[in-house]
């Protein structure tokens, strides 16, 4: 069994472990869970020890025939695409974990099972080389996600979580038809990445074109693209902090991580699409950040947020350039670090105050000078102040689009500081002023609340000053993406 085999499965044999702990057993549950995912996690970032960043293809590759007669392989590979979205995933997942040892009060064991399977599924489609395999495991996460936001949720879970999971399934159905009208022109009728992509190359540009949309149509839903985003500010309002940490951080890059990946199997698609998911990404900038500027309630307020900054991980990949597809890649691992720890903070002041409103609080600087301190650092984050990550990642999808798109890319910097006025509107009304004597009662973060926030602090710090391990990491796949439009 190869590593990635043992880094997908490590979850789910963990899920198995927590299934036959008994219920009572609430200590060893939340170690086996934790244990699992501290090793998987681990394991994902040793693989950066062996990763060749000079080589533009896949690594640690696994095939092993699973149905030959359909052309179905069990094939498993990451290049740096892949392991940038590994490596986020198992953090986020861990981070979520930690996080819900103190939320998670209910049912803790079933809790604890759904959670570790979402983990082994997005971990499945992220490594996947396979696109019969790719589209099994990203319905596989439609389950799990539908009984974490339904059961553990909040007042309106129910059409939080029916809404999530039938805007993905219906999305997904048109992926499936472009998966199928892909293999049944592949010739030799396989379903693996590599060769059906070899194949594409006699397809015609009208094909390419259906295909393209088939497979956007699916993907989409999860970045989520506007008008296709109706399903994420209620799930994401109404879903437990720690799926919200999942769903935001990860999920929703599993979208833009497809978008880029079929670049190698439809690349005239995507070009003909190019001006298009411009116009998308720049919609959802917008639109993201005008309704998170509407918001008070501060879940909400990083929810909508999330719909605009997805919106630079479009207009970066609508660049076709590598300066636009590396903003994209860092973005989405960026973004996923930034409001993770917005979610968790958001959360960690809810369980204090039993409120996310910004107007309630005022002051909190000078009573809880840690939790002031790391939120400021996210939401500054958020907005893109340099020498924070989220300054890297967008002024690379800025720089790029500008390239391909000139001044029209003046329209969507426009977010940029409708962002810094919901964001900087939040930090004072939270932390500045006189102090609300109604929260004299609240203490500062804990040490497992720390435990999760901080490495991500220090994760936005080191990629904003320091971003050049990762950029290198990522440069060698990315020209290979894209040198089919130089």
């Amino acid at each position: 069994m190869g590593i990635l085999s043992i880094v997908m499965w490590l979850p789910f044999v963990g899920m198995l472990i927590v299934l036959a702990v008994p219920n009572t057993r609430i200590k060893l549950i939340h170690a086996v869970a934790l244990g699992i995912a501290s090793v998987t996690f681990v394991l994902s970032w040793g693989l950066l020890s062996n990763y060749d960043r000079a080589d533009p293809g896949l690594q640690f590759v696994e095939r092993v025939p699973w149905i030959p007669e359909m052309g179905m392989t069990y094939a498993l590979g990451v290049d740096a695409l892949g392991l940038v979205m590994l490596m986020l995933t198992t953090l986020m997942v861990l981070v979520a974990l930690i996080v819900s040892i103190g939320s998670i009060r209910e049912r803790i064991k079933a809790y604890f099972a759904w959670l570790m399977l979402l983990e082994f599924a997005i971990i499945g489609v992220f490594v996947s080389q396979d696109w019969f395999l790719f589209y099994m495991f990203w319905e596989i996460t439609l389950i799990p996600m539908f009984f974490l936001i339904g059961i553990w949720g909040s007042d309106r879970r129910g059409p939080a979580s029916m809404s999530f999971f039938l805007y993905t399934l219906g999305g997904s159905i048109f992926m499936l038809l472009g998966i199928i009208a892909a293999y049944l022109n592949t010739p030799d009728h396989t379903f693996d990445m590599v060769r059906m992509a070899q194949a594409s190359v006699t397809w015609s540009r009208d094909f390419q074109i259906v295909v393209f949309l088939a497979f956007f149509m699916g993907l989409a839903v999860k970045v989520p693209v506007f008008p296709l985003h109706g399903w994420l500010p209620l799930a994401h309002v109404e879903a437990p902090v720690p799926v919200s940490i999942i769903l935001s951080g990860i999920l929703l890059k599993m979208g833009a991580y497809g978008i880029m990946r079929i670049t190698d199997l439809v690349p005239i698609g995507i070009e003909w699409f190019a001006p298009w998911l411009f116009v998308l990404g720049t919609i959802n900038i917008l639109y993201g950040s005008l309704m998170a500027w509407r918001q008070t309630d501060l879940k909400a307020i990083v929810a909508f947020s999330s719909v605009g900054h997805m919106g630079f991980v479009l207009i970066g990949i609508s660049a076709l350039n590598v300066i636009g597809y590396t903003g994209a890649l860092m973005q989405m691992f960026t973004h996923g670090v930034i409001t993770g720890a917005l979610f968790l903070l958001v959360g960690a002041i809810y369980e204090r105050a039993h409120t996310r409103e910004v107007t309630d609080f005022g002051g909190l600087a000078q009573h809880m000078p840690v939790y002031a301190v790391l939120t400021s650092m996210a939401f500054l984050a958020s907005m893109s102040l340099p020498g924070l990550a989220g300054f890297i990642s967008e002024i690379h999808a800025l720089v790029g689009a500008f390239q391909r798109w000139g001044l029209w890319v003046i329209i969507a910097t426009l977010g940029i500081l409708i962002t810094a006025a919901y964001s900087l509107r939040a930090i004072g009304k939270m932390f500045m002023g006189q102090f609300n004597m109604r929260w004299a009662h609240m203490k500062d973060l804990n040490a497992r609340e720390l435990v999760a926030v901080v490495p991500l602090a220090i994760l936005m710090l080191v990629i904003g000053v320091y971003p050049g391990p990762m950029l290198r990491l990522m440069n060698a796949t990315l020209v290979r993406i894209v040198a089919p439009f130089n």
